[in-house]
Parts: C-alpha cells; sequence; structure tokens
C-alpha cells in the first residue's frame, strides 16, 4: 500500500477523499468530531512534507441539491482549530470557485470542498464529474474507509486520472491492516463474537470466517434461529422462519471444516420487549411460551469469557443482548469486558460494526481494545470477503512506491 509518507510531497496538491460525516446538533455544531481527528495524521503528514490539501466528504443524505444543514461550511471552525491554521471553503466542489482556491496553492494551505452529494453525479459514480474534481490535485488519497464500499466518482472513479499517484491515508490503511489481522491470523486460536438481531445480516460474514476462524461465539437475537434450527423451543423470541435452512446449512458446514460454533446454554428472557418487563433465566432452547430471550444467560456469559480469555485473535461483530436497555445490557458488557483482560494479557482485538462499536463506547471499553473499526457498512462488507470498490480502485492505479 501506498499511504502518506512513501510521497515527496513538496509543492504537490493532494486530494483527499476523508469521510467527514459526523452528527451535528440543531446549532449545526458537530456534536462528535472522532471522523475528524482521525485524519489529522493523514494531513499532517502532507503539510509538513511541504505539500497542500484538498479536502472532500460528503455529509448526510441531501435529496435534492445544496441545503444548509448538510452544507461542510459548518466543519470548518472546528477544522481550523484542530490543524491550528486557516481552512478556505469553496461552496461547490467544482466550478470556478473551486478553481480559483485550488488551481494554485502554496505550501500549507488547506481548502474544504462543499458537500460532494449536492450533486447526483457523485453517487452515480459519474466519470465526467470525477475528472473535474481530479484537477483539485496532484496526488489522490483515499482516508475515507466508512465509504470505501461505495463505488462513487470520489471514492473509486477519481483514482482513475491518477496513475502512479493515488494511495491511502493512514484512516484507510490502518483499516486495512487490522482487519487483515483478523482475516488472515498465523496466531490461533481465533475467535469470533458474532451477534446482532437477524441471521439475514450476517450470512456472508459467518460463511466467510468458516474458513478463518477457529471457534465463532454466537449471540443476539440471531442466535434463536440457530436454537429453532437444532429443534429448541425459542418462545416468543426474535425467529427468521426463512433462514431456519441458512442456520443449519451453517452449522453444517462449521462441522465440516472443524470450527467449533457455540450458542447460548441460557438466556435471560423478558415477557415483554422492555427495560422494565418481568424477567427470568431458562435454558436458551427451552424458553416458555410467551417469554423472548433477550440476553444472554450467565451459564453462557462464563463460557463465552472463558473462550474468549484463551484466545489469540478476537473479532467482535454485534452485541449479544439488547444493550440499549440497562436490564439485557449485561451479556454484552461482560464479554467485552472478557475480551479486554484478553487483550491486555496479549491478543489481538478487533471491533467492528456499528452496534458493536457502540456498545464498546457506552461501557467504556474502546481503550482497553486493539482496534475499533469505524467501517460500519465497509467493515462488514470486507469481512464478508467483498472486494471494496474504494480500496480496489486505489490498489489498480497506485503504482510503485515514489
Amino acid at each position: 500500500m501506498r499511504t502518506p509518507e512513501t510521497f515527496d510531497w513538496q509543492g504537490l496538491r493532494a486530494l483527499i477523499r476523508v469521510d467527514y460525516n459526523v452528527p451535528l446538533d440543531e446549532s449545526l455544531h458537530i456534536t462528535d468530531d472522532t471522523r475528524i481527528r482521525a485524519t489529522l495524521p493523514t494531513l499532517h503528514a502532507v503539510l509538513a512534507g511541504g505539500g497542500s490539501v484538498v479536502l472532500m466528504s460528503h455529509l448526510g443524505r441531501p435529496k435534492s441539491g445544496p441545503e444548509d444543514k448538510f452544507s461542510l461550511k459548518h466543519l470548518v471552525p472546528a477544522l481550523e482549530a484542530m490543524l491550528q491554521r486557516p481552512v478556505r471553503f469553496a461552496s461547490n466542489c467544482i466550478g470556478p470557485e473551486a478553481e480559483s482556491l485550488c488551481a494554485r496553492m502554496d505550501p500549507g494551505t488547506v481548502v474544504l470542498l462543499e458537500n460532494l452529494r449536492f450533486h447526483p453525479e457523485e453517487e452515480a459514480g459519474d466519470a465526467a464529474f470525477a475528472q473535474q474534481l481530479a484537477q483539485w490535485g496532484d496526488v489522490y488519497l483515499n482516508d475515507a474507509f466508512g465509504t470505501a464500499h461505495r463505488a462513487h466518482a470520489s471514492t473509486a472513479v477519481v483514482a482513475e486520472y491518477f496513475p502512479g499517484r493515488c494511495g491511502f491515508g493512514y484512516v484507510m490503511s490502518a483499516e486495512i491492516e487490522n482487519v487483515s489481522k483478523v482475516l488472515e491470523s498465523q496466531e490461533h486460536p481465533v475467535v469470533a463474537i458474532i451477534g446482532g438481531a437477524k441471521v439475514s445480516s450476517k450470512i456472508s460474514i459467518l460463511e466467510n470466517l468458516l474458513g478463518r476462524v477457529d471457534a465463532l461465539l454466537i449471540g443476539g437475537g440471531m442466535a434463536f434461529t440457530f436454537l429453532r434450527a437444532q429443534g429448541g423451543h425459542t418462545g416468543a423470541s426474535l425467529i427468521e422462519e426463512e433462514h431456519i435452512a441458512t442456520a443449519k446449512s451453517i452449522l453444517e458446514k462449521a462441522r465440516e471444516r472443524g470450527v467449533a460454533i457455540h450458542l447460548p446454554h441460557d438466556s435471560l428472557n423478558a415477557n415483554r420487549f422492555a427495560n422494565e418487563a418481568e424477567r427470568s433465566v431458562s435454558e436458551a432452547n427451552a424458553i416458555p411460551e410467551g417469554w423472548m430471550g433477550l440476553d444472554i444467560g450467565p451459564k453462557t456469559i462464563a463460557h463465552y469469557a472463558q473462550i474468549v480469555e484463551s484466545s489469540k485473535v478476537i473479532l467482535w461483530n454485534g452485541p449479544l443482548g439488547v444493550f440499549e436497555m440497562p436490564a439485557f445490557a449485561g451479556g454484552t458488557l461482560a464479554i467485552g469486558q472478557a475480551i479486554v483482560r484478553a487483550t491486555q494479557a496479549g491478543a489481538f482485538s478487533l471491533v467492528g460494526g456499528g452496534d458493536s462499536v457502540a456498545a464498546a463506547k457506552q461501557f467504556g471499553l474502546e481503550s482497553g481494545v486493539s482496534y475499533v473499526s469505524t467501517g460500519g457498512g465497509a467493515m462488514l462488507e470486507y469481512l464478508e470477503g467483498r472486494g471494496l470498490p474504494g480500496i480496489d480502485a486505489v490498489l489498480a492505479h497506485s503504482g510503485t512506491a515514489s
């Protein structure tokens, strides 16, 4: 991979695709600047090397052209404070204003282009639009892993206009390297903790992991479809009837490949879907009628924690229960804490996927694991073994390191 340190930036403009799709409050102030801060090492590397920076990003999902609430101008004050230098803003990502700001840039200059998605050509992957964007840089860096699974103009198509002059920023390269540590690990045992509500959203991930892990620990609502596939009684728990055969197939493939699939022994149940519901514990495959499993039970917590703490490489994707409700957050918290203990003992741990990242943040576990992926959908597709357009395009056109 070509990364910022492989280029001589003196006098060059870096056109950088970043993911500044950050949350804003009603006053249009940033409420979580994590994604912006994550790109700072990339920006500093270019600027310290004598280059200048042109930043392009999307924000939100504008439906019909420019809307003030989706304007990237609201990010300028925060970005200036973080970089400790002025940031020039172009009120359109293409056209005369962008040209005047980007055509000739002194070293150390930073320009932020307006929201790419104000133009429908961005999401359409329009080549002419990508070519217009390409005018604003001498080198292209993709540092937006969160959009790497989209074949948009700024994430994939634009790389075609930088043959031998494109690479990854440090956010993107770190995501690729850390996911690869799990998917291509030479250390064992490798364990994946897969949770969440539905089997249907994790089929491809489970199938891709079968050839790469030693054990799968399954929790969350999806576990009940597997338990039903084994003939269990799951009460009123979430079941995907149409995927019972899929669950059986995954169990059979795991047996054939010698991968241990662990399902919950016991379940913390509720008589309704509410934090204040009555609770009871039962065997996970013998939940009484009218009751629903909303978290893993104490025997499962102890069993899963023991497996996690004896592992060398750990992937966590998806919560083990309805962690948003305090009454049913115990399993997710306990397994998260087991991951932290394993990490402290020398294991490599990767947390990825929106809900598991949210859980890690909620319980203050982020600093205790090896790496937290912010990729969301891109992370899931990477775990499924799919090629990501934003990665493939850069690799295809990056050439050799300079």
